[in-house]
């Protein structure tokens, strides 16, 4: 079940009117059973894989701090790391491991035939599982109380809206909302989550879904295109990329916020960041926050030495790449973001520029790179990958005449300019600022939106890019 699907819709205006009818006693069973069937949709079996990582937090959570003695809730924290570890390990890593394997044998001289399972990646494991991770973690740190209620606990996990790519939610900010007795509906939250489903709808359908036919046109067929049509290939890919994600975000964000429940802003506005690092506080927030948290502080953070710094820093990047994908690519595409952002703080690029015209460069600076860092995620392979590299270093400057003449009309690159302008104009903190504008602004800005989901939408329901991490 899909968010830009007509099931959903009807699925969500059930779920949002008994929600607000039935005594608030009981919305969090409504809830629950909901996330459940929403999760079912797609593969029941695999929700016996959410029901296990609940219980394994749950009662390890609780084990742990039924004790004051270190060793025993150490225990309790590992065995949950290793739980929840596993499950990945399992279901989204055990082929690439074999790999490594294979190709490590195979310099000694040794043969080793990988044996790749059948198992279909549960979709969500990888945000489902640092949602518990972070859990476990905030509990024997004691930064969060554990939750008592199996139910509530169950409901954290597995929140439908948020539950298959986001955001990263924190116990103690989500659970504390299911045991608000003082949830009442409010217009406002209503109209506003509307506002941001309509925004993350259009992103998805009138942007990504488009720009994602043209780019995989040429990606697919990367052998008959010259440097210009790949390079242009790679600027859509980059939109699209943008565009499916937080698209998806705003629609789980509005989503929530319909039932009165408010979920982290995951993207604010990134390809206008004037660095690298500067791109990764405005990027996917959640997983950012979680990676400093959970893995730069422990291991030291910016506390110590400036090399021990940059290693953390190093570790983090690479740990991001592996997180989103089981292959090279996703190793090579996190260490390429460790490198430039290593690079920007040895010469103190990190930091805005001082006039407007000089940020407006390196804007357009940081675009360009992580344009072309989004080769390796786009890549089907490192062969696919130096084939798309070795086409854009020769490329002639008239080969960029070509796309852009064939695909100006295109409803793909009509939604990014929609796109791009209302970034910049209005969403440059949040889309809900447009509620803070003339009334005529607001109006005239919603007709077009809903004219062009309507007129240059793709509606076959094409699934999520996330989704597969």
């Amino acid at each position: 079940m899909l968010f830009n699907n007509i099931g959903f819709v009807v699925f969500f205006i059930v779920v949002f009117g008994a929600y607000w009818i039935i005594p608030h006693r009981l919305r969090w069973l409504l809830l629950l059973l909901s996330s459940y069937f929403f999760y079912m949709s797609w593969e029941p079996s695999y929700v016996l894989l959410i029901l296990f990582s609940t219980s394994v937090d749950y009662f390890l959570c609780r084990y742990l701090t039924s004790s004051t003695i270190k060793k025993k809730r150490r225990r309790g924290l590992i065995l949950s790391i290793f739980l929840n570890i596993g499950l990945l390990v399992v279901f989204k890593y055990a082929g690439f491991i074999q790999t490594i394997l294979h190709d490590i044998l195979w310099l000694f001289g040794a043969e080793y035939t990988p044996v790749y399972s059948d198992l279909i990646l549960p979709v969500g494991i990888s945000f489902y599982t640092f949602q518990t991770l972070s859990y476990s973690i905030d509990v024997y740190r004691q930064q969060t109380q554990v939750e008592k209620h199996f139910g509530k606990f169950a409901l954290y996990v597995s929140f439908f809206p948020q539950l298959v790519a986001g955001p990263i939610e924190r116990a103690q900010d989500l659970l504390a909302q299911f045991n608000n007795k003082r949830l009442f509906f409010q217009s406002q939250d209503f109209k506003d989550g509307l506002l941001l489903f309509t925004w993350g709808l259009f992103k998805k359908v009138v942007v990504a879904d488009n720009a994602r036919a043209l780019a995989d046109f040429v990606f697919n067929n990367a052998e008959f295109h010259n440097g210009g049509s790949i390079l242009f290939a790679t600027f859509v890919f980059t939109i699209q990329i943008y565009a499916d994600f937080s698209g998806y975000s705003d629609m789980a964000i509005g989503t929530a916020k319909m039932l009165g429940i408010n979920l982290k802003v995951n993207f604010r506005t990134p390809y206008f960041a004037s660095s690298v690092t500067e791109f990764w506080s405005r990027w996917h927030i959640t997983l950012s926050l979680w990676l400093r948290d959970y893995v730069f502080i422990p291991l030291g953070g910016s506390q110590r030495s400036k090399w021990l710094n940059l290693r953390n820093l190093f570790i983090t990047f690479f740990l991001a790449g592996v997180w989103h994908g089981a292959s090279w690519n996703f190793v090579l595409w996190g260490c390429l973001h460790a490198i430039i952002v290593i690079i920007e703080k040895l010469v103190r690029l990190d930091r805005p520029g001082s006039t407007k015209i000089g940020n407006g460069i390196r804007v357009c600076i940081t675009f360009f790179i992580i344009m072309l860092t989004m080769l390796p995620v786009r890549a089907d392979d490192l062969d696919h990958l130096t084939l798309l590299v070795d086409r854009i270093i020769h490329m002639q400057i008239s080969d960029l005449y070509l796309p852009f003449a064939e695909n100006k009309f295109t409803p793909g690159v009509l939604g990014i300019v929609v796109l791009f302008l209302t970034d910049f104009f209005v969403a440059r903190n949040s889309i809900l600022s447009l509620n803070d504008s003339h009334w005529f602004l607001r109006y005239s800005w919603l007709t077009v939106i809903i004219f062009l989901i309507i007129l240059l939408g793709d509606h076959t329901g094409e699934a999520f890019f996330y989704f597969q991490f």
